[in-house]
């Protein structure tokens, strides 16, 4: 027997239960899981109102965990639980999961760490280099600062290169953090702002032109960045979190012949997803990339799943199995 979290309703938190140990079929390993995020996406897709429709319940979530095979080689692994319905997910103690959606992680790794950066930092390096082109030397803006992709972002900018990085994050402490992470600047993002200010104050804080913004909030924020960024400039665009819409013209993107991309974790091959997560955890491995996290033990699944929930967790919530 091992211990689960399992839904058994959409809108309501995990608990843990018994539950028989599950067993490999072809083309799957057995997974002994050390650790687990609550992420966003968990708990969208656990509402029953993603657009990935209402998953069966009862099932166990979590689309990722670290944990280590049978011979001891520590690994990441994905699920499409909450996404597909009828797969169980990470929060478990045992899993089983296709062979492809398995990575072997260095040794030395925190495998803690390495959960809380998981599909968060694969989605900033993938958005850097897949989508974004960065090159070495480009001026990069990364917006959303705060959140644990634009943290991972900052770092990942400068390891791939970037002469230099602005973040943007409306807390006075995530802008600190941005700059303790290797930010030139961290400019504040302020309730009244609108797209003239903010692109006001972007330019004052830029060194020449900006090559390449990231960007998981949209709404003003992007359309401010896309007035600082060079001819032939790039915006790549992977959330929402400052609003669904943003007030872009027309002429700005034209007159600059500028580039606004859009980025998925799931538009990502297994391969490219090992890829970018292989150089994740390799900076990870040697104290080059973190994000701020806590570790809580499983059985206060359903207290940190309610946090998530709230927006009220201070970094990701990684679950110590």
């Amino acid at each position: 027997m091992i211990r689960a979290a399992v839904l058994n309703a959409c809108g309501t938190a995990p608990t843990i239960v018994e539950r028989p140990a599950p067993v490999a079929a072809d083309g799957e390993v057995t997974v002994a899981v050390e650790a687990v995020p609550i992420t966003p996406l968990d708990v969208l897709c656990a509402s029953g109102k993603s657009y990935f429709g209402t998953p069966a319940t009862p099932y166990v979530p979590g689309v990722q965990g670290v944990g280590r095979l049978a011979d001891g080689t520590p690994v990441w692994f994905g699920t499409s639980a909450g996404m597909r319905s009828g797969v169980d997910g990470s929060m478990a103690g045992t899993v089983t999961v296709p062979t492809a959606d398995v990575v072997a992680l260095p040794d030395g790794v925190p495998l803690s760490l390495l959960a809380a950066l998981g599909l968060s930092a694969i989605a900033a390096q993938a958005a850097f280099t897949d989508a974004g082109g960065l090159s070495v030397g480009d001026q990069v803006v990364v917006l959303g600062a705060g959140g644990v992709v634009g943290q991972a972002a900052v770092q990942l900018a400068l390891l791939g290169g970037a002469r230099r990085v602005i973040a943007v994050a409306r807390s006075a402490a995530a802008r600190a953090r941005a700059e303790e992470f290797g930010a030139a600047v961290a400019l504040p993002l302020l309730p009244d702002d609108d797209v003239a200010s903010l692109a006001d104050r972007l330019r004052h804080a830029a060194d020449g032109p900006v090559d390449l913004v990231l960007d998981p909030v949209f709404g003003v924020p992007a359309a401010a960045a896309l007035r600082v960024l060079r001819p032939g400039g790039r915006l790549v665009n992977l959330g929402s979190a400052a609003g669904a819409t943003a007030p872009i013209e027309s002429a700005v993107l034209r007159s600059g012949a500028l580039r606004i991309v859009g980025y998925t974790n799931n538009g990502l091959s297994t391969a490219a997803r090992a890829a970018a997560l292989t150089v994740v955890a390799g900076h990870a491995a040697t104290g080059r990339l973190t994000v701020d996290h806590e570790i809580v033990p499983f059985d206060a699944v359903a207290d940190a799943w309610a946090r998530q929930d709230a927006g009220t967790a201070a970094g990701r919530i990684v679950l110590a199995l």
